[in-house]
């Protein structure tokens, strides 16, 4: 099915998620890769106390740290400020 015949049924409330192949969807460039980092262990010790702290995994605040400063660095370049 086209888009557009997708939008127009979506429209007169017909859509429905059957009318989709979610099993080939994709996430345009949020694809998982795996890296390996090493870091000193006073940072690995603050990171656990932090992620205990906030209920997280260390992984977890980690990919988080570094996502919101890579935002904050791309809306500097591009001179806006976006609020999440």
């Amino acid at each position: 099915m086209k888009s557009s015949e997708f939008d127009r049924r979506f429209d007169a409330g017909d859509a429905e998620l059957g009318a989709l192949d979610l099993d080939a969807a994709t996430r345009p460039r949020l694809q998982q890769k795996r890296v390996n980092v090493d870091f000193s262990l006073w940072m690995v010790e603050q990171l656990d106390r932090e992620a205990t702290r906030l209920g997280m995994t260390r992984q977890s605040i980690i990919k988080v740290w570094l996502a919101e400063r890579l935002e904050h660095r791309t809306e500097s370049n591009l001179g806006t400020a976006t609020v999440h």
